[in-house]
């Protein structure tokens, strides 16, 4: 379950801030993660809260927006969102195309106290 490295990670992070910035307490961490990251949002949720019982971020929340794949076609320049993980453009049906969005795996913000 890599989401729990990850949740390790966003509070190695949290807390370093915390320290750097002086900060009371943090009541919820906003994240960005792609729909093509791999990343489960509710066990990223549930490895967070497991790990933050004892630590100065307990009963802060993950808000988490997660974004939508997107793409342009090399062929026809067109931008275009993936539906269903199809990686083909609905304009002109090429395969050639760029990743724009999706894999995206952030920490946006911090609300505080």
């Amino acid at each position: 379950m890599h989401e729990l490295r990850i949740a390790e990670s966003i509070v190695d992070i949290t807390l370093r801030e915390i320290e750097r910035r002086n900060i009371a307490a943090v009541k919820s961490i906003g994240i960005r993660i792609g729909v093509i990251s791999g990343v489960n949002p509710s066990a990223l949720e549930f490895s967070f809260e497991a790990i933050t019982t004892e630590t100065p971020l307990a009963g802060a929340k993950l808000k988490i927006e997660e974004i939508p794949a997107r793409g342009i076609c090399r062929s026809c320049k067109r931008n275009f969102e993936v539906a269903e993980f199809i990686f083909v453009c609905p304009n002109c049906f090429s395969g050639d195309i760029e990743l724009k969005q999706g894999e995206e795996l952030d920490i946006v913000y911090l609300e505080t106290e």
